[in-house]
Parts: C-alpha cells; sequence; structure tokens
C-alpha cells in the first residue's frame, strides 16, 4: 500500500478574504464538482461556515454509477489561509486534503494538497496508477474551468 500525492495550484482574481469566504462555505463545493458525480450534501442543518470539528456527510458517484457515502472532518483552520479536510468513513483507505490560500499579485493563490490512500493493498496501487489518479486530475481539472467561469480574470 503507498499514500499517493496530488497538488494543484490555481490563481484566483479575489481577495484573499473573498477566496476563503467562498471556499470556506461548505455547500460550495457542489458547485465545483463534476456533476456525473452527483455530489450532495446530506448534513442536515449544515452551518454556514467551515470550523475545525465540522463532520459532513456527502453522497457521490465516484465510478461508473456506484453510490457512495463519504464522511469528512474539518480538522484543521486558520482563516484565511488553510483547513484541512480528512476522509472519516468512505471510498478511500485515507484521504487528506489541505487548502492553503495566500495573497498573490493577481489575487489569491490557492493550492491543494491531497495525500490518499486506496484499500486493497498493490491491487488499489494498481488501480490508482490506471484510473484513480487520473480521476483525481480530472475532478480538479473540472473545478479550475468552473472556477475561471465564476472569477473571470479582468
Amino acid at each position: 500500500m503507498s499514500v499517493h500525492r496530488f497538488s494543484t495550484t490555481q490563481v484566483l482574481p479575489l481577495s484573499l478574504e473573498a477566496a476563503w469566504e467562498f471556499f470556506s462555505t461548505p455547500r460550495n463545493l457542489a458547485r465545483i464538482t463534476p456533476p456525473e458525480m452527483n455530489f450532495r450534501i446530506v448534513t442536515p442543518d449544515l452551518p454556514d461556515k467551515t470550523y475545525a470539528g465540522q463532520i459532513i456527510a456527502y453522497t457521490l458517484t465516484p465510478v461508473a454509477g456506484i453510490r457512495a457515502g463519504w464522511i469528512t472532518e474539518i480538522t484543521h483552520v486558520k482563516a484565511p489561509h488553510f483547513f484541512v479536510d480528512e476522509q472519516r468513513k468512505g471510498p478511500y483507505r485515507m484521504w487528506h486534503h489541505q487548502h492553503h490560500f495566500r495573497a498573490h499579485k493577481s489575487g489569491t493563490e490557492m493550492t491543494d494538497i491531497v495525500h490518499y490512500e486506496i484499500p486493497l493493498g498493490k491491487l488499489g496501487d494498481a488501480l490508482n496508477a490506471l484510473y484513480i489518479r487520473n480521476r483525481i486530475h480530472g475532478i480538479f481539472e473540472h473545478r479550475r474551468k468552473v472556477l475561471e467561469q465564476l472569477f473571470p480574470q479582468k
């Protein structure tokens, strides 16, 4: 079993505070997730803002019409610079997602760093090489395009 790493950086034409406002609002995740994943937040009475200790439950279709549950915990928050979500239950053996924000001359630089582990040992590593790594890249590429539409460069 291997822990895999994925990272991506995007500069948004937003102030640090505006970027934080958007990304620390849990319901905005549905706006930037590929529609074919059928992402739905199922946590009742979800607060408007992310906070450390927050538990959020979702359902989604990660692969070929297979519906799955996913529960994450927001484990660290330092507004407006970063927060971390970790899978507590879901399709990965381990998922640790860092969201970093810093002021940039063109707005805000947003960096995502994801460490993840696939179940099934060597078979999981093979599935990652054949499919999962590319799927994760595609999800973040979709997000990049949506964010460029929501927040176009001026």
